[in-house]
């Protein structure tokens, strides 16, 4: 564990150039650390996405987390920004890819840097973090709960599609962290991405913990379970340990 870290907000230059806002943590002892971008669920980018930033730098990753919903509501409160861009249809899955590879490459940036980029998401960002991963080269994936990778959306994300036909161009390996009662994405779902990822020989982990559904890392909401919890953030820190390392 690092005791000193630096947080805070900053401008990145995301999709096509554009200025977004993003929240930044890193450790101050000097040493070479592997980044982590972190993509903000879809209820935003809010206190416990920057506590997540932040529990990344503490130990030992340059961490950033990218606000996804800067152009449609700069400044706004977290709920009402997640409002306008679910009214909107979401997150353009091309603009979603530009931000992280503008994230990335302000972490590679960095003083301190050793190079390599791990990226992880929970909820939608689960989903955006598999199509981070198969549309930009990235050293390893984290998907907590991703939902429609494999299954349609919703009606009314008429623009999302699912993603699986992208599993061929998966750049790096891809721990995934779900629960046994979500039905977004479903133990079936997962099933069925593990089995086609095992067909084209792409190396994941993936983990469905019993007694747990959506969300269940997060920890000022009902579904919160710490059990899972503990252990899926184990699972994280040890997967991140042996890919981002120097």
């Amino acid at each position: 564990m690092i005791d000193e870290i630096r947080a805070g907000t900053i401008s990145i230059a995301g999709h096509g150039g554009d200025e977004i806002e993003a929240y930044l943590a890193t450790p101050e002892d000097g040493a070479p650390h592997g980044g982590v971008v972190v993509i903000h669920h879809m209820p935003g980018y809010d206190a416990a996405t920057k506590e997540m930033v932040r529990k990344f730098a503490v130990n030992g990753y340059q961490a950033l987390c990218p606000n996804l919903y800067s152009r449609e509501a700069p400044g706004a409160d977290p709920d009402d920004a997640a409002a306008t861009v679910r009214a909107a249809g979401g997150v353009p899955d091309a603009r979603l890819v530009g931000d992280v590879l503008g994230a990335a490459e302000h972490l590679r940036g960095l003083p301190d840097a050793n190079g390599k980029i791990g990226v992880i998401g929970h909820c939608s960002g689960g989903r955006q973090t598999f199509l981070a991963a198969c549309s930009l080269e990235i050293d390893a994936a984290v998907d907590c709960y991703g939902a429609f990778i494999v299954e349609d959306p919703p009606p009314q994300m008429a623009d999302m599609k699912p993603l699986l036909g992208l599993a061929p161009q998966l750049s790096c390996p891809l721990l995934g962290l779900f629960g046994a009662e979500d039905q977004h994405p479903s133990p079936e779902a997962t099933a069925r991405l593990s089995e086609e990822l095992d067909k084209l020989g792409k190396p994941h982990e993936f983990h469905t913990y019993e007694n747990a559904g959506h969300s269940f890392f997060a920890v000022d909401r009902p579904a919160y379970r710490p059990e899972a919890a503990v252990d899926g953030w184990q699972r994280i820190f040890r997967f991140f340990g042996e890919h981002l390392a120097a």
